[in-house]
């Protein structure tokens, strides 16, 4: 991926489309424009019935965070309380994978994401993120990677690639999604640990960052940050509260991300090499406590994001349909939703968000990561103690 695209105008023009794609029954009201600069809003679309339904492939998870799909089919998911299980396509969950790293299992830290290597059928090596605990009750947001026996009983060879810099107390906001660019690098989404959002500005710190590191951790030479003193050189863009929904475009390779907001204010953003985007000095949200956050919604500088949610949808988890499975979806963006406890699908075109469908609210549940499989059909983990595998199938079938 180039070190410095071309810079993110506020109205978002030079962001690349992610899909022309076709119209679905139960149009919502379109996307209201961005004016004067300012981001574009989501309409908060009513959930659409009858488009697709969903089909439970395995239960018994707790707290499942992410999943990803081995070549055979079966499917690699975290549970957040540090287990990694091995899920077969008929819904027989394997022991936990033994070797994998001790995790801070507590409020939102834990086990997270996990990916393999863009070249797994010759590695083996599996990537996970997790909360790592630290001295003194401290955490921080870690990655490591392990090899996985033939048998896939065991990560061996386990190595802690990145460290978030510093660790520090509390529970919240780790992220973190894990997305390989085009390039074998790989992008490594975090928080600004909640009560250190004020960081997210400091660039001599990780939290509130995303960063890019080499698949073997050490430090790309065209990240935007290298060779600047006073900064992590990991860092690829920084200025984020929560990043826990991450992909990477199938067509043009750019990275896009999801954050929380807070009260109001979740992002959808396709952060670019060395920009700031605005946490939380620029947000749309408002503090818990009905309490006005920074300056306001723009500042010189800093960058808009693509689409924001105000009420938020507590994004998790994202992916792009590159199937034919779903009649007009190919090309869109669906993103989990833990707020809604909906699936909600993007279509974005000349870098503006032009529809927002939400589904799967008759699921009731909270959708915390979405893949798509190898036979073109979305598979979503739902957040719970006695959490689910699902397939995703189109209504018809």
């Amino acid at each position: 991926m180039p070190a410095a695209p071309a810079r993110l105008l506020a109205t978002a023009l030079t962001v690349p489309s992610l899909v022309l794609g076709g119209a679905l029954a139960g149009c919502q009201t379109p996307p209201q424009p961005p004016a004067n600069g300012a981001g574009q809003r989501s309409p908060t679309p009513a959930a659409v019935a009858g488009v697709v339904r969903a089909e439970t492939v395995a239960r018994g998870l707790e707290h499942p965070w992410g999943l990803t799909f081995l070549p055979d089919g079966r499917m690699l998911v975290t549970e957040r309380p540090g287990r990694l299980r091995v899920v077969d396509p008929s819904g027989t969950v394997s022991p936990p994978v033994a070797g994998t790293p001790a995790v801070a299992a507590r409020g939102q830290g834990g086990l997270l994401d996990v990916a393999l290597d863009p070249r797994f059928a010759e590695s083996r090596l599996v990537y996970l993120s997790y909360a790592e605990p630290g001295e003194g009750g401290t955490a921080g947001t870690a990655v490591a990677r392990g090899r996985l026996s033939a048998d896939a009983t065991q990560l061996e060879n386990v190595q802690v690639l990145y460290r978030q810099v510093p660790k520090t107390g509390g529970g919240n906001h780790f992220g973190s999604r894990l997305v390989f660019g085009r390039d074998g690098t790989l992008f490594v989404t975090q928080g600004d640990r909640y009560s250190e959002r004020e960081r997210a500005q400091d660039l001599s710190t990780t939290i509130g960052k995303v960063v890019r590191i080499a698949a073997d951790g050490t430090v790309p030479r065209d990240n935007p940050f290298v060779g600047r003193e006073g900064a992590r050189p990991e860092i690829w863009s920084y200025g984020h509260r929560n990043v826990q929904a991450a992909a990477l475009h199938p067509t043009t390779g750019q990275l896009w991300t999801v954050e929380h907001g807070a009260r109001g204010g979740d992002e959808l953003n396709a952060p670019v090499a060395g920009r700031n985007y605005g946490w939380p000095v620029i947000t749309y949200g408002r503090d818990y406590s009905g309490a006005s956050i920074g300056e306001g919604t723009a500042k010189a500088g800093m960058e808009q994001p693509v689409y924001y949610w105000d009420p938020v949808i507590a994004p998790s988890g994202a992916a792009f349909v590159t199937s034919d499975r779903y009649p007009g979806w190919a090309g869109s963006l669906v993103v989990g939703s833990l707020g809604t406890r909906t699936l909600v699908r993007l279509v974005v075109a000349d870098g503006r968000v032009t529809r927002e469908e939400r589904h799967l609210e008759e699921l009731g549940a909270r959708v915390r990561d979405v893949a798509e499989g190898p036979d073109g059909l979305l598979y979503l983990v739902t957040d719970a103690s006695d959490g689910r595998v699902v397939r995703v199938v189109p209504a018809g079938r």
